[in-house]
Protein backbone atom coordinates (compact mmCIF):
# COMPACT_ATOMS: atom_id res chain seq x y z
CA UNK A 1 0.00 0.00 0.00
CA UNK A 2 0.80 3.74 -0.64
CA UNK A 3 2.97 5.13 2.19
CA UNK A 4 1.50 8.63 1.81
CA UNK A 5 -1.76 10.17 0.32
CA UNK A 6 -3.16 7.83 -2.66
CA UNK A 7 -2.86 10.63 -5.30
CA UNK A 8 -4.59 10.57 -8.42
CA UNK A 9 -2.84 11.40 -11.60
CA UNK A 10 -3.75 12.08 -15.18
CA UNK A 11 -1.77 11.44 -18.74
CA UNK A 12 -2.94 12.78 -21.93
CA UNK A 13 -1.11 12.99 -24.79
CA UNK A 14 -1.58 11.94 -28.64
CA UNK A 15 -0.17 8.64 -30.50
CA UNK A 16 3.77 7.99 -30.02
CA UNK A 17 3.56 11.08 -27.74
CA UNK A 18 5.69 9.35 -24.82
CA UNK A 19 2.52 8.90 -22.47
CA UNK A 20 3.03 5.41 -21.83
CA UNK A 21 6.46 6.02 -20.79
CA UNK A 22 5.92 8.77 -19.04
CA UNK A 23 3.26 7.19 -16.84
CA UNK A 24 5.93 4.02 -16.15
CA UNK A 25 8.22 6.63 -15.23
CA UNK A 26 6.04 8.11 -12.51
CA UNK A 27 4.93 4.34 -11.27
CA UNK A 28 8.70 3.36 -10.78
CA UNK A 29 9.19 7.21 -8.99
CA UNK A 30 6.90 6.18 -6.74
CA UNK A 31 9.34 3.43 -4.85
CA UNK A 32 5.53 1.35 -4.74
CA UNK A 33 4.42 -1.95 -6.00
CA UNK A 34 2.88 -1.59 -9.13
CA UNK A 35 -0.49 -3.37 -10.71
CA UNK A 36 -0.39 -2.41 -14.37
CA UNK A 37 -4.15 -2.45 -15.66
CA UNK A 38 -4.46 -3.32 -19.87
CA UNK A 39 -7.59 -2.49 -21.53
CA UNK A 40 -6.43 -3.94 -24.80
CA UNK A 41 -7.09 -7.27 -26.34
CA UNK A 42 -5.34 -8.81 -29.05
CA UNK A 43 -7.99 -8.88 -31.54
CA UNK A 44 -5.35 -9.19 -34.64
CA UNK A 45 -1.74 -10.01 -35.02
CA UNK A 46 -0.48 -6.18 -35.09
CA UNK A 47 -2.37 -5.66 -31.65
CA UNK A 48 -1.15 -9.34 -30.42
CA UNK A 49 2.21 -7.33 -31.51
CA UNK A 50 1.92 -4.21 -29.80
CA UNK A 51 0.52 -5.53 -26.50
CA UNK A 52 3.72 -7.84 -26.66
CA UNK A 53 5.98 -5.05 -27.19
CA UNK A 54 4.35 -3.04 -23.80
CA UNK A 55 4.51 -6.25 -21.57
CA UNK A 56 8.32 -6.59 -22.56
CA UNK A 57 8.84 -2.97 -21.88
CA UNK A 58 7.57 -3.09 -18.32
CA UNK A 59 9.51 -3.89 -14.99
CA UNK A 60 9.34 -8.00 -14.77
CA UNK A 61 8.26 -7.07 -10.72
CA UNK A 62 5.34 -5.43 -11.80
CA UNK A 63 1.60 -7.55 -12.26
CA UNK A 64 -0.71 -7.66 -14.78
CA UNK A 65 -4.48 -7.29 -14.80
CA UNK A 66 -5.92 -8.12 -18.05
CA UNK A 67 -9.53 -6.23 -18.20
CA UNK A 68 -11.16 -4.91 -20.90
CA UNK A 69 -14.01 -3.91 -18.48
CA UNK A 70 -14.76 -3.94 -15.16
CA UNK A 71 -11.38 -2.37 -14.19
CA UNK A 72 -12.51 -1.75 -10.57
CA UNK A 73 -13.44 -5.52 -9.73
CA UNK A 74 -10.21 -6.49 -11.55
CA UNK A 75 -8.15 -4.21 -9.31
CA UNK A 76 -9.75 -5.74 -6.49
CA UNK A 77 -9.38 -9.07 -7.15
CA UNK A 78 -5.64 -9.01 -8.47
CA UNK A 79 -4.90 -6.89 -5.08
CA UNK A 80 -6.90 -9.32 -2.86
CA UNK A 81 -4.66 -12.08 -4.36
CA UNK A 82 -1.49 -10.77 -4.27
CA UNK A 83 -1.76 -8.59 -0.46
CA UNK A 84 -1.97 -5.41 -1.85
CA UNK A 85 -0.43 -2.76 -4.18
CA UNK A 86 0.67 0.59 -3.87
CA UNK A 87 -0.04 2.10 -7.58
CA UNK A 88 -2.25 1.27 -10.03
CA UNK A 89 -1.56 2.22 -13.53
CA UNK A 90 -4.46 2.28 -16.32
CA UNK A 91 -3.51 1.93 -19.85
CA UNK A 92 -5.31 3.27 -21.25
CA UNK A 93 -8.65 5.08 -21.02
CA UNK A 94 -8.82 5.39 -24.86
CA UNK A 95 -9.76 1.64 -25.07
CA UNK A 96 -11.52 1.21 -21.77
CA UNK A 97 -13.92 3.69 -23.79
CA UNK A 98 -13.91 1.45 -27.31
CA UNK A 99 -14.71 -1.65 -25.10
CA UNK A 100 -17.77 0.58 -23.12
CA UNK A 101 -19.10 2.04 -26.72
CA UNK A 102 -18.92 -1.83 -28.32
CA UNK A 103 -20.36 -2.97 -25.70
CA UNK A 104 -23.36 -0.79 -25.45
CA UNK A 105 -23.98 -1.13 -28.86
CA UNK A 106 -23.64 -5.14 -28.88
CA UNK A 107 -27.03 -5.03 -26.48
CA UNK A 108 -28.67 -2.98 -28.86
CA UNK A 109 -28.32 -6.64 -31.11
CA UNK A 110 -31.66 -9.07 -31.53
CA UNK A 111 -31.52 -11.28 -28.56
CA UNK A 112 -28.84 -9.58 -26.79
CA UNK A 113 -29.66 -8.93 -22.77
CA UNK A 114 -30.22 -5.11 -22.22
CA UNK A 115 -27.31 -3.53 -20.86
CA UNK A 116 -26.91 0.69 -20.25
CA UNK A 117 -25.76 3.07 -22.53
CA UNK A 118 -22.46 3.58 -23.36
CA UNK A 119 -21.96 7.33 -21.45
CA UNK A 120 -23.79 4.97 -18.63
CA UNK A 121 -21.15 2.21 -18.61
CA UNK A 122 -17.64 4.31 -19.00
CA UNK A 123 -19.10 6.80 -15.90
CA UNK A 124 -20.06 2.97 -13.84
CA UNK A 125 -16.39 2.12 -14.70
CA UNK A 126 -14.38 5.02 -13.70
CA UNK A 127 -16.65 5.28 -10.43
CA UNK A 128 -15.35 1.64 -10.19
CA UNK A 129 -12.05 2.10 -10.69
CA UNK A 130 -11.18 4.96 -7.93
CA UNK A 131 -13.50 3.26 -5.64
CA UNK A 132 -11.27 0.14 -5.75
CA UNK A 133 -8.03 2.24 -5.58
CA UNK A 134 -9.01 4.54 -2.73
CA UNK A 135 -10.01 1.29 -0.82
CA UNK A 136 -6.80 -0.14 -1.52
CA UNK A 137 -5.38 2.81 -0.43
CA UNK A 138 -3.03 3.48 -3.79
CA UNK A 139 -1.83 5.80 -6.05
CA UNK A 140 -3.79 5.60 -9.63
CA UNK A 141 -2.34 6.54 -12.99
CA UNK A 142 -4.51 6.92 -15.91
CA UNK A 143 -3.26 7.26 -19.35
CA UNK A 144 -5.35 8.48 -22.01
CA UNK A 145 -5.53 9.92 -25.40
CA UNK A 146 -6.11 13.52 -26.91
CA UNK A 147 -8.28 13.52 -29.47
CA UNK A 148 -9.72 16.26 -29.66
CA UNK A 149 -7.49 18.52 -31.31
CA UNK A 150 -7.98 16.81 -34.77
CA UNK A 151 -10.59 17.25 -37.67
CA UNK A 152 -14.15 15.86 -37.12
CA UNK A 153 -14.85 12.24 -37.64
CA UNK A 154 -16.82 12.09 -40.56
CA UNK A 155 -18.93 9.11 -39.46
CA UNK A 156 -21.20 8.74 -36.42
CA UNK A 157 -19.49 6.10 -34.35
CA UNK A 158 -16.41 8.40 -34.32
CA UNK A 159 -17.62 11.51 -33.34
CA UNK A 160 -19.61 9.45 -30.68
CA UNK A 161 -16.13 7.79 -29.52
CA UNK A 162 -14.45 11.45 -29.69
CA UNK A 163 -16.97 12.75 -27.25
CA UNK A 164 -17.07 10.23 -24.94
CA UNK A 165 -13.37 10.13 -24.32
CA UNK A 166 -12.94 13.75 -24.02
CA UNK A 167 -15.97 14.09 -21.25
CA UNK A 168 -14.13 10.93 -19.81
CA UNK A 169 -10.81 12.83 -19.66
CA UNK A 170 -12.65 15.83 -18.37
CA UNK A 171 -14.12 14.17 -15.48
CA UNK A 172 -10.79 12.28 -14.68
CA UNK A 173 -9.46 15.72 -14.85
CA UNK A 174 -11.31 17.39 -12.34
CA UNK A 175 -10.65 14.42 -9.48
CA UNK A 176 -6.72 13.91 -10.59
CA UNK A 177 -4.72 15.91 -9.03
CA UNK A 178 -2.07 16.31 -11.38
CA UNK A 179 -2.64 16.24 -15.12
CA UNK A 180 0.26 16.28 -17.39
CA UNK A 181 0.01 16.48 -21.39
CA UNK A 182 2.73 14.83 -23.07
CA UNK A 183 3.87 16.57 -26.66
CA UNK A 184 6.48 14.74 -28.77
CA UNK A 185 7.98 13.18 -25.46
CA UNK A 186 7.81 16.55 -23.18
CA UNK A 187 5.69 16.42 -20.17
CA UNK A 188 3.62 19.44 -19.08
CA UNK A 189 1.80 19.76 -15.80
CA UNK A 190 -1.22 21.46 -16.74
CA UNK A 191 -3.47 22.03 -13.83
CA UNK A 192 -0.20 24.31 -12.23
CA UNK A 193 -0.80 26.21 -15.91
CA UNK A 194 -4.94 26.12 -15.03
CA UNK A 195 -6.70 29.68 -14.74
CA UNK A 196 -9.22 29.20 -11.99
CA UNK A 197 -13.15 30.23 -12.25
CA UNK A 198 -14.06 32.68 -9.34
CA UNK A 199 -17.54 31.34 -9.61
CA UNK A 200 -19.49 28.39 -11.36
CA UNK A 201 -19.40 29.59 -14.69
CA UNK A 202 -16.53 31.94 -16.14
CA UNK A 203 -17.91 35.62 -16.37
CA UNK A 204 -15.95 37.90 -17.87
CA UNK A 205 -12.93 35.27 -18.92
CA UNK A 206 -11.18 37.69 -21.26
CA UNK A 207 -10.37 40.53 -18.43
CA UNK A 208 -9.82 37.91 -15.54
CA UNK A 209 -7.09 36.64 -17.90
CA UNK A 210 -5.67 39.35 -18.87
CA UNK A 211 -5.79 40.11 -14.79
CA UNK A 212 -3.98 37.38 -13.83
CA UNK A 213 -1.13 37.85 -16.25
CA UNK A 214 -0.93 41.14 -15.17
CA UNK A 215 -0.85 40.34 -11.73
CA UNK A 216 1.76 37.53 -12.74
CA UNK A 217 4.06 39.48 -14.70
CA UNK A 218 4.48 42.27 -11.28
CA UNK A 219 5.03 39.24 -9.30
CA UNK A 220 7.24 38.21 -11.23
CA UNK A 221 9.48 41.58 -11.73
CA UNK A 222 9.41 42.68 -8.18
CA UNK A 223 11.54 39.05 -7.61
Amino acid sequence: MATEAPTVTLVLGGARSGKSAFAQQLATELGESVLFVATAAPLDEEMAERIAAHREARPSSWRTAEAGLRVGAAVRETVLESGGAGVVVLDCLTLLVSNCLMAADRSQADGAPKRADAATLLKEELASLLEATRACGAHVIVVSNEVGMGIVPPYPLGRRYRDLLGEANQRLAEEADAVYLLVAGIPVELKSLAIRSRGPRLRGTESSVRSELSTSSLDTAGE
